[in-house]
């Protein structure tokens, strides 16, 4: 005999399993969206728009056929004026409707890498020749809540619009198939494109929070053998001299010298910072799991970046030489990423 427990959970377990057509539907699309080629431009025409009746579409098909019923058993000229009058101004609409999306050119822009967890944007661009202006037009990804975003493009112009999906893990991710769809003029049609971006989103792993202090550095040969400071706070200091870059300030030792009420700032010593080598280390992280080992590598490159350090990474068959800058960064991001 079933508990009271599970005849009061059947039916939310009922509730959340999926709909018997739900597997079909979703290899249909699989293989619908297979036969779609991959190109970053993509010219809408007659063979890659589809129409179809929306809801209200279908209800003003049902209201004509009575209307036309209605003057044929009672014999109404002005229903027959009526009917063929509303018949008339859904046909130019169809028109309308497919002339809105027909003759667009589609560009993805280049999408920029993002830290895992972030939603991705992706912009597109819309350009028009013809010499009218296009109105709502909604683009969205096809997977998932859609979010549309709409726009009006202007006559013999283009415009952007930006759209964003969510990837799941780390590394190189295929843009997903994107949408778009106009229901102008009437919304009794809706008029759509399927579009495969052959463009690919480098996803960085997710960083550290809080981020860990950065290890010790390494000497260097020649250097001796002074001790190497901590570099997640300083190494060496100095007193501030006037025209010392802000990124060299201690900011966190100012506070402690403002609270006793010296006020005076102190800089990172650039000359004893180059006694030592920084070296971001698989093997140093202190940690088992290879996803947090990445994690708290993204944290310390984003650390020693800002706090303006040379540093170099260490990975599992490849290293990356100690340097600083924007494009020392993307290297050592792109290769966490691809790890």
């Amino acid at each position: 005999m079933r508990s009271t427990f599970d005849q009061a959970a059947s039916p939310a377990a009922h509730a959340r399993q999926p709909a018997p057509w739900a597997g079909a539907k979703e290899r249909w699309r699989r293989w619908w969206s297979a036969r779609l080629p991959r190109t970053d431009t993509l010219a809408l025409t007659q063979r890659n728009i589809y129409i179809l009746p929306t809801a209200a579409g279908w209800m003003l098909a049902l209201t004509l056929f009575v209307l036309l019923v209605a003057s044929i058993n009672f014999q109404l000229n002005l229903g027959y004026l009526l009917t063929f009058l509303l018949a008339g101004s859904a046909v130019v609409g169809v028109h309308l409707c497919h002339a809105t999306l027909r003759g667009l050119t589609l560009r993805l822009l280049a999408p920029e890498p993002q830290f895992l967890g972030a939603a991705a944007p992706l912009q597109v661009q819309l350009n028009s020749g013809a010499r009218t202006t296009r109105y709502g037009i909604g683009v969205a990804v096809r997977a998932g809540a859609r979010e549309w975003a709409w726009t009006d493009v202007p006559a013999q112009g283009s415009a952007t619009v930006q759209v964003a999906f969510r990837p799941e893990r780390r590394g190189l991710h295929g843009v997903p198939t994107l949408m778009l769809e106009t229901r102008y003029p009437l919304g009794t049609f809706r008029v759509w494109a399927l579009w495969r971006p052959a463009a690919q989103v480098l996803v960085y792993p997710r960083p550290e929070t809080p981020a860990p202090p950065l290890p010790p550095g390494e000497p260097l040969a020649g250097a001796g053998q002074a001790p190497a400071h901590g570099m997640g706070e300083y190494d060496g200091a100095r007193a501030y001299r006037r025209g010392d870059p802000l990124r060299l300030v201690l900011w966190k030792k100012a506070a402690r010298s403002m609270a006793t009420g010296t006020h005076g700032l102190v800089s990172r010593d650039t000359q004893e910072a180059r006694r030592h080598a920084l070296w971001l280390d698989w093997s140093a992280t202190g940690l088992a799991a290879p996803e947090t080992r990445l994690s708290r590598l993204t944290a310390w490159v984003l650390q020693a970046d800002r706090l303006g350090v040379a540093y170099g990474l260490r990975l599992p068959g490849r290293q990356i030489a100690p340097d600083s800058g924007a494009a020392h960064r993307r290297r050592c991001l792109e290769a966490l990423a691809l790890c």
